[in-house]
């Protein structure tokens, strides 16, 4: 039984989703750093170049060696810029199924590249990897994320009562756990009938179903 996912990269029509290298560090960090980031995710704060190094070196590399997933760096395709990543974790082979997460940079929202680069890995894992069910887990005040996730289809499963800690920003600047349910998306194979062209034909760019 396979236990690992290929050593691959992604194209969709303005995107190419690729290990990361030691070359997107200075935009990994400032990525990190920015707040809403923080607030969402469990990335250390302040998050500095020794994290990245770590993460782009170690971290990010052994998600996929050890089995438990894969780590894309999503950069544009016009400029290569660093745009986002999108990461799947805790992955369960004997069930085909995986928890897919993703975040945006700030320089690079509003323009639907975590809603791209979400549906074409899940395109890959249901067409080439013969996976059976993704998981989306979003904090219950990350609308942006929740968007995400009905944009590529997911139907929403229930509400983990308590189960996350977010971060909110207190007056001094500094910051501060709070505790936050967590909503459960799932999104299946024929899940995905349609939301593509759909995507496009709203959005106004060319269908991204043709990825390599």
């Amino acid at each position: 039984m396979t236990t690992t996912f290929p050593d691959v990269s992604i194209s969709t029509e303005r995107l190419v989703l690729r290990p990361f290298e030691p070359a997107d560090i200075p935009a990994h960090i400032e990525m990190m750093n920015d707040e809403m980031v923080v607030a969402w995710t469990s990335v250390p704060h302040p998050y500095t170049q020794a994290d990245a190094e770590k993460w782009v070196g170690a971290i990010a590399p052994a998600e996929r060696t050890g089995g438990r997933g894969i780590a894309f760096a999503v950069t544009e395709f016009l400029t290569q810029r660093l745009v986002g990543v999108v990461r799947l974790r805790n992955t369960n082979w004997y069930a085909l199924a995986t928890e897919v997460s993703y975040v945006t940079a700030p320089w690079a929202r509003g323009e639907g590249y975590a809603t791209e680069s979400a549906l074409a890995v899940a395109q890959w894992l249901f067409r080439d990897q013969k996976f059976e069910r993704i998981e989306v887990r979003t904090a219950a005040d990350n609308t942006a994320s929740q968007q995400v996730a009905q944009k590529i289809g997911c139907i929403s499963e229930g509400v983990l009562r308590n189960a996350w800690i977010a971060r909110s920003q207190t007056e001094d600047g500094g910051w501060t756990d709070i505790r936050t349910d967590l909503i459960v998306w799932s999104l299946l194979p024929e899940d995905l009938e349609g939301v593509a062209e759909q995507m496009a034909d709203a959005s106004g760019y060319a269908s991204f179903t043709d990825w390599n």
